[in-house]
């Protein structure tokens, strides 16, 4: 799991962005990833890949919760 990255850090420098990683099989983005999905869960952000959201598109459309697919 990735959160949003902050605007900066203490220091007051931009904050460096995180890589996305896939809640489901830990995959990992290459770069920006306009085709992943983007999903909060009992307030938890969660990213999934493009394979895992093909897989699991009518349960994402439903609203079921990642732990149930």
């Amino acid at each position: 799991m990735t959160s949003p990255p902050a605007d900066s850090d203490d220091s007051g420098a931009p904050a460096e962005p995180q890589p996305l990683v896939c809640a489901r099989c830990g995959r990992r983005a290459e770069g920006p990833q306009p085709t992943w999905t983007f999903s909060v869960d009992n307030g938890k952000h969660q990213y999934f890949c493009d394979a895992c959201s093909r897989e699991n598109l009518r349960a994402i459309e439903g609203r079921l919760d990642s732990a149930w697919w």
